[in-house]
């Protein structure tokens, strides 16, 4: 019995390694982003069913999730030694897992993403091959490159949202606006991801902001692009029609403004945790939002 339940706990913290690798609640995430933004943006006269039933819809989700897995994955392979003095508790669960297994479910996600985009379209395979080597590159060179680094990732970011904008041709402008918003969020967690990791990216002579321009200058570039997502979020809520969602622009604004507040009082890592949660908060709390675009549409689909 007691070799039962040791077996047992040990495939658990398997699965828990694997899951945090792969960092699957950020999957879970964009999965249901990708949905939401089909159902109530992109095609709000297509009848829920057909939408939830779309296969098509359904294989470029789930490529967009396997490819996004992989992406982690090595994103990891090649962080390790700078994670083991980062995060060494959480490194340490992750290696729970061998690297030569968790680099062969690398390969093995990447061939079924493109796999399940064959089934939807050559184009589609070719998208998704290309967004397996943008992060393949990334991780392995564009990560280390000043500025460049932090702007990859950004887009590298947003582009499983844009696959779903293809795949339904909708390119208002709206989107783009919206993106854009993202975007300079992703960038901002991004820099401050460099801040909370300074120590780490010392140690191996890693080259980013922080370590180059100092902690005051990140501040200040931070700072600039907090005063940027002010642009996108007075164009969505006065010249396009984001329904009740722009009470969460207003939010993500006065957050932001807190946010800015305690950057520059910010020290220690547990600081930078902190500002990064926000964030990630904006981030997160955006996705559901979209409910708010048009919350009659939302009670017709549900109904």
């Amino acid at each position: 019995m007691s070799r039962i339940s040791r077996r047992n706990k040990l495939l658990l913290l398997k699965f828990f390694s694997l899951f945090s690798v792969v960092r699957g609640y950020n999957i879970l995430i964009i999965i249901l982003a990708q949905y939401l933004a089909s159902i109530f943006i992109l095609s709000p006269d297509i009848p829920l069913r057909e939408v939830l039933l779309d296969l098509n819809l359904f294989a470029i989700v789930s490529a967009s999730a396997l490819v996004i897995a992989g992406g982690y994955i090595i994103n990891s392979f090649y962080d390790s030694e700078k994670d083991l003095i980062n995060r060494p508790q959480k490194t340490r669960l992750d290696h729970m897992v061998s690297q030569n297994k968790i680099l062969t479910l690398y390969f093995i996600l990447n061939f079924l993403a493109v796999v399940v985009a064959s089934s939807v379209s050559f184009f589609a395979v070719l998208f998704f091959s290309g967004y397996i080597f943008g992060i393949w590159f990334y991780s392995h060179k564009l990560k280390k490159i000043l500025f460049l680094g932090n702007l990859t990732s950004a887009s590298l970011a947003l582009i499983p949202f844009f696959a779903v904008f293809i795949y339904y041709s909708n390119f208002e402008k709206v989107i783009f606006v919206h993106a854009t918003f993202l975007g300079l969020i992703i960038i901002m967690r991004e820099l401050i991801k460099d801040l909370e990791n300074i120590k780490g990216d010392i140690a191996l002579g890693h080259r980013n902001i922080p370590i180059v321009y100092g902690e005051r200058t990140t501040k200040a570039v931070i700072t600039l692009l907090i005063i940027l997502t002010i642009l996108p979020t007075f164009l969505l809520v006065n010249y396009f029609d984001v329904g009740l969602m722009r009470y969460y622009f207003y939010g993500s604004i006065a957050l932001l403004l807190i946010f800015s507040y305690w950057l520059w009082w910010s020290r220690a890592k547990m600081h930078y945790v902190l500002l990064h949660n926000i964030l990630k908060f904006i981030i997160v709390s955006g996705v559901f939002s979209i409910l708010l675009i048009d919350t009659d549409l939302v009670i017709n689909r549900i109904i």
